[in-house]
């Protein structure tokens, strides 16, 4: 493999703008960080495959339109942009097509993880921001769950970011790759500018969903009724996803100073609402009522999936402030009405 040398051209921006790469820049919470990146004085560098990303959203640094599993490619890329560090966002996160489809799931998300390890060490990037998930806590009996709640993941998409954590720390002993593990719940809203917001193809997230049907007049499907929770139905830990970015900026600068005690941390906001109660606010804020039903409950659906972030807020100074609900309705609101 021959890599080319970085150009004067780069080197001074390099001194200006420390440039980060970020894997999935071109999806939900990748664009939302690469937004925040550049407001901190960074240079975000999207790396994406647009198969589920939008070129529309890289706004904020170039774009290397690349798969993870083009190593010469992906690793050229960090050596001629002089990458500091890596924030990975790349992968499937679809728990229904998880289910049906495990092995792409253990391909794409293990595998490209594995390849992207594999150009940081040729081309000697040490810092690695890794966006895991609750879905590795699995169906937890506990209600606030903590970073010491043991994993028992039961869906691949879970399963499948467990793996990546566990050889990040096998990396991290053999390879000398500092990395720092984030743990979130359930990202939601959008961009309170409007610069960018959720745009899937499908849409597996809850609220966007909810907010289409209500402002087309059509019933709402909650699925399952039937769960240990107060009202029957799911309770999940709703973050506002630029709380999520400004998390990553947190852990970057730490991780980049190998500064982080911990090397694991949940981000959630540490409420806990049912599907039913957000179904209800989402028509408060419209101010109109919204037909529901409920429906069978999905495989691999938790009952209960609230976060404990008290070591990341204790060690960075952390705070969800945009996370309220009404926020996160009205924001996602906004972008759609926008786009």
């Amino acid at each position: 493999m021959i890599l080319r040398t970085m150009t004067q051209e780069n080197f001074r921006l390099k001194q200006e703008n420390p440039r980060i790469l970020v894997t999935g820049g071109a999806g939900y919470i990748g664009s939302h960080t690469c937004k925040l990146l550049k407001r901190e004085g960074f240079e975000p560098v999207c790396y994406d495959n647009l198969s589920r990303g939008h070129r529309e959203l890289v706004k904020w640094g170039p774009l290397v339109e690349g798969d993870l599993f083009e190593l010469d490619k992906l690793t050229q890329c960090l050596v001629d942009y002089d990458i500091q560090a890596v924030i990975h966002f790349a992968a499937f996160a679809y728990i229904k097509e998880s289910v049906e489809n495990p092995q792409l799931y253990f391909q794409n998300n293990l595998y490209g993880s594995i390849f992207l390890l594999e150009a940081m060490k040729s081309a000697n990037v040490k810092s690695i921001v890794f966006s895991s998930t609750c879905a590795t806590y699995g169906n937890s009996i506990q209600n606030e769950i903590s970073e010491s709640t043991p994993q028992n993941p039961i869906t691949p998409y879970g399963l499948s970011k467990k793996m990546v954590e566990e050889i990040l720390f096998k990396y991290q002993k053999n390879y000398d790759i500092n990395p720092c593990i984030l743990r979130y719940f359930n990202a939601a809203g959008a961009d309170p500018e409007g610069e960018t917001g959720e745009c899937h193809d499908p849409e597996p997230h809850i609220l966007p969903n909810l907010l289409r049907k209500a402002l087309n007049n059509e019933t709402f499907v909650i699925n399952g009724d039937q769960f240990n929770t107060p009202d029957g139905t799911c309770v999940r830990d709703f973050v506002h996803v630029t709380d999520l970015g400004e998390a990553h900026i947190l852990a970057l600068k730490k991780l980049i100073q190998s500064q982080t005690d911990h090397k694991v941390y949940n981000l959630g906001s540490g409420k806990g609402h049912s599907l039913l109660e957000l179904t209800k606010s989402v028509g408060k804020v419209l101010g109109k009522n919204i037909d529901w039903e409920i429906g069978p409950a999905r495989p691999g659906d938790a009952a209960w999936a609230v976060a404990s972030s008290e070591r990341f807020s204790t060690e960075f100074g952390w705070k969800p402030k945009h996370s309220t609900l009404d926020n996160m309705i009205t924001t996602a609101l906004n972008w759609m009405n926008k786009n």
